[in-house]
């Protein structure tokens, strides 16, 4: 998107995904998406036609883009082709691509223990870092961007400041988490990032928090799939075993709907395992014994 036409396109987008107070990983990643899409037509995007449209789906689908990013990229383009441009007719022909949801998986509170034990340096940089990805159920950009004035010790809660969707929420501050972020202030002493980069002035990247993560879970003998967002699930579906309400949980998760957080209904073993069968009830020996 260089000569001035379509320039004037990223203008007018930016400006409308501006109005609309779409967050910068959003307009990043939608400008992306338009500009894939306009070097396939090889010409201003807005002048796409409906079989561009499709030709263009099936050629992403030909190259093995997932389902995540065939989802993007057609929000992406309904928002540019229908707002931008003004051809709602148009944008309503992009197709969406339904696909089955997985259940997530998780850890069992042996496996998260010897994770966070198996945790590299320095310090208790990340083992305290994941420790707050399980004991408080934080994403990992939301543990990479905490600050040291989040932790608020005499409310016991923890302030998540623009989360997903770009909401703030409180979550919860257990006591053992509490002391172990005390031990680590004292290691790193910031006065800013609760868990500063490699350049102090910088928090830690979500990457190197991945990284971190696969390499406990290497040296616990844990799976390659064991990520920072497991430790998210597990600590939803510890939460779901212990017989909190489920309703609590959405809260601590900063689910906006239920049904997302109902989910975990599904992977808490100790629950499912707690029902009985109604075939139990059928066949239990009664009590036949002469009056």
């Amino acid at each position: 998107m260089s000569d001035k036409p379509i320039s004037d396109l990223r203008r007018r987008i930016l400006q409308d995904m501006t109005n609309r107070n779409f967050g910068a990983k959003t307009q990043h990643d939608y400008i992306r998406h338009i500009e894939t899409f306009a070097k396939f037509l090889g010409r201003a995007p807005d002048t796409a036609s409906g079989d561009d449209i499709r030709c263009f789906q099936a050629e992403q689908i030909a190259q093995g883009a997932q389902p995540a990013k065939m989802n993007t990229q057609a929000s992406a383009l309904r928002f540019f082709l229908g707002i931008t441009c003004g051809r709602a007719d148009l944008a309503h022909q992009i197709a969406r691509t339904r696909y089955p949801r997985k259940l997530p998986r998780v850890l069992s509170p042996e496996d998260v223990a010897r994770l966070l034990e198996a945790a590299p340096g320095p310090g208790l940089k990340y083992k305290a870092a994941l420790s707050v990805a399980y004991g408080a159920g934080l994403r990992g950009g939301e543990v990479a961007m905490l600050r040291v004035g989040d932790i608020d010790s005499q409310r016991m809660l923890i302030r998540v400041e623009m989360g997903k969707g770009r909401k703030d929420r409180h979550a919860m501050l257990s006591p053992v988490l509490l002391e172990l972020l005390r031990t680590w202030w004292l290691q790193c002493r910031s006065q800013g990032w609760l868990f500063p980069g490699r350049d102090p002035l910088l928090p830690i990247t979500v990457r190197q928090l991945n990284r971190a993560c696969h390499m406990a879970a290497d040296a616990a003998g844990l799976g390659s799939w064991v990520s920072p967002h497991t430790l998210r699930h597990s600590f939803a579906t510890h939460l779901l075993e212990s017989s909190i309400d489920v309703r609590v949980i959405q809260v601590l998760l900063g689910h906006a709907k239920l049904d997302t957080t109902a989910r975990y209904t599904q992977v808490a073993t100790n629950l499912l395992r707690s029902v009985e069968s109604p075939l139990d009830r059928l066949l239990r020996p009664t009590d036949q014994s002469p009056a």
